[in-house]
């Protein structure tokens, strides 16, 4: 893949991500993006030969609690923040179904 960045191409990249960005942003978040490829492709030409695979660099144990059912949040009061709802539900935008970039 290429180090640089291209306007189009952030600019799909902030569509997918739902995000309006200015002008001047687009500007940034490219050059960041291609320094961070330009990284990656350094990363690219180190030898690994002889390093085993790992997930994590220290052992990972696992912390997860019991599931253990709790009290619910009575509809309203789950609802109380919400920017639009119709209750009992939460409003959201639509996502699905729109046009791609």
């Amino acid at each position: 893949m290429p180090g640089k960045i291209d306007e189009k191409q952030v600019r799909h990249i902030a569509h997918l991500a739902r995000l309006k960005l200015t002008d001047a942003e687009v500007a940034r978040i490219g050059a960041q993006l291609s320094g961070i490829l330009e990284y990656v492709e350094k990363l690219g030409e180190l030898s690994t030969e002889g390093v085993e695979p790992t997930a994590h660099a220290l052992p990972v144990c696992n912390v997860f609690r019991d599931d253990v059912p709790g009290a619910w949040f009575a509809p309203e009061a789950a609802l109380a923040n919400a920017p639009e709802k119709d209750p009992p539900f939460f409003k959201v935008p639509k996502v699905l179904d729109q046009e791609t970039a």
